[in-house]
């Protein structure tokens, strides 16, 4: 007899309800933006510059009026399109020596990682903005943030859904501000750092999600 399974879609467990223009949407109405942060090593650091790094950083976060939340994700390096490229030079190479060069550097590149994960860490930064506003009289807080009861009102619809575009917009605006800040705190650092458009953002999450497949693209910072 075959029972019926109760596993559930991954999107039920994820807080997102969409992803736009680089922006995280939330189902509870909230606003996240990732952002990609180059690392630095300290260690290779004098003491003088790592007191500096410190210093800066601390005046960097006593600067803001809200939380941030920081991401180091290993994982696994994606270095096919490195091999891909090793056999286009191969098949392009006329000298039979270093074509059989190739192909043994290919093969002990292949037989490395099999029992060899190469594994990178990424830095990432996320930026949130939570709007909460009053609720109108006899009307939930809950109902009002999340449009439950929005399908009575027909014939205020259209008004209702200017207004929300408008405080929408608003908010989004609020988000890119508070992004723009951290990207100048952390360029004083002399961390560079970069939004991570829609693409890179499903990607980030299709390997949070799925650490045991090897990473399908390598994530980099814009320049």
């Amino acid at each position: 007899m075959v029972q019926k399974s109760d596993t559930k879609p991954t999107q039920q467990f994820v807080d997102i309800k969409e992803i736009r223009g680089g922006v995280l949407f939330l189902k509870n109405g909230g606003l996240r933006k990732i952002l990609m942060v180059s690392g630095v090593n300290f260690d290779l650091k004098s003491e003088e510059e790592q007191n500096l790094i410190i210093f800066s950083y601390q005046n960097f976060i006593n600067g803001l009026n809200f939380s941030l939340q920081t991401l180091v994700h290993s994982r696994k390096l994606n270095i096919e399109t490195y091999l891909n490229k090793l056999d286009t030079r191969k098949s392009e190479e006329t000298n039979e020596l270093l074509k059989n060069q190739i192909g043994e550097y290919q093969q002990f590149i292949r037989s490395f990682i099999k029992d060899n994960a190469i594994m990178e860490k990424s830095f990432f930064v996320i930026v949130p903005f939570d709007s909460v506003q009053l609720a109108q009289v006899g009307q939930k807080l809950s109902d009002k943030l999340f449009g439950l009861l929005s399908f009575k009102k027909t014939a205020k619809q259209p008004v209702e859904n200017t207004e929300e575009e408008k405080i929408q917009m608003h908010n989004i605006e609020q988000l890119e501000q508070r992004v723009s800040q951290v990207i100048s705190g952390l360029g004083q650092i002399g961390l560079a750092s970069a939004s991570l458009n829609n693409e890179q953002i499903v990607e980030l999450f299709y390997n949070l999600y799925n650490p045991q497949s090897i990473e399908k693209n390598e994530l980099e910072i814009a320049k």
